[in-house]
């Protein structure tokens, strides 16, 4: 057991996910203010670590599946560097950190985190074989991320926001599953129970009713602040929002949707995309 193989168990390449913290304190303009700030910091710093909890806990858990897997059975706890009863270890610590910064830094806010640590471990030990179960818990971890830094900084989120923030972590949760559903290299069942009770086609269903539906809420999302801060650059970044949707939509079509952060962290003109969106966003809030 090394340190490299300790770190690439907390998995630090999917921890761009946890800037969907940012989302309700830089979209209202208040991340400028001190307090705020503050508060999102925490936020970041309190997913970090229970997210890292998180991978700990599903790679002791699943140690013996991913040993069976074609690219999973490299990982430190599968190939056994780590061994399983550490992992645990290791796990709980991180998850009992990332409740007790959220506390620290808001009641409310450690309740968030508390939930995220309990759908996540229901997921691993139960949920995970469930149908729709399963995606609503993958799904949940990207919505209590996007909501946690309104909820850190007492944020009011609008309806808009709410509906736009569930359909997203749908369709990403849904096109993980659509993802190693195509996978012909894993067999149904090997690793993930719940998907021989799925097909391609459910599966794809799923993602582009919630792809429709994100672009419809985030389309009224955008109207809401456009009548709010009398700019139309809101209802302007409709465009590369849609874009950037159809361009994710392209990789999860072709089967890479099960590593999201993967997606966005190669994709340059999906990278692009979502510079002009966020400066079309920004720029009536900070200007």
């Amino acid at each position: 057991m090394t340190v490299g193989d300790l770190l690439r168990t907390a998995r630090p390449r999917q921890w761009t996910k946890n800037v969907l913290v940012l989302a309700a304190p830089v979209l209202s303009a208040q991340v400028v203010h001190g307090d705020v700030l503050l508060a999102t910091v925490g936020a970041l710093v309190a997913f970090v670590l229970a997210s890292c909890g998180v991978y700990y806990v599903n790679d002791a858990h699943d140690a013996a599946l991913d040993a069976a897997h074609p690219t999973k059975r490299h990982r430190p706890v599968a190939a056994g560097r780590i061994p399983v009863r550490t992992a645990f270890a290791i796990g709980a610590v991180l998850l009992a950190l990332g409740i007790l910064c959220g506390l620290l830094v808001r009641p409310a806010l450690g309740l968030t985190m508390a939930v995220y640590v309990v759908v996540n471990l229901a997921y691993a030990f139960v949920l995970r074989d469930e149908p729709i179960l399963d995606i609503a818990a993958i799904g949940s971890g990207f919505i209590l991320r996007t909501i946690s830094g309104g909820v850190a900084a007492g944020i009011w989120l609008s309806e808009w926001f709410l509906l736009a923030a569930s359909f997203g972590s749908l369709f990403v949760a849904a096109g993980k599953r659509y993802a190693e559903r195509l996978d012909e290299t894993i067999a149904p069942g090997s690793t993930r129970r719940s998907l021989t009770r799925y097909t391609a086609t459910y599966l794809r269903f799923v993602w582009t009713l919630s792809a429709g539906s994100l672009v419809m809420t985030y389309g009224l999302w955008a109207f809401d602040q456009q009548a709010t801060l009398t700019s139309s650059l809101p209802v302007l970044s409709i465009a590369p929002f849609v874009l950037a949707v159809l361009r994710y939509a392209m990789h999860v079509d072709a089967g890479a949707g099960d590593e999201p952060d993967e997606i966005v962290l190669h994709d340059r003109w999906l990278q692009g995309l979502g510079l002009i969106w966020v400066a079309m966003v920004a720029w009536p809030l900070f200007s």
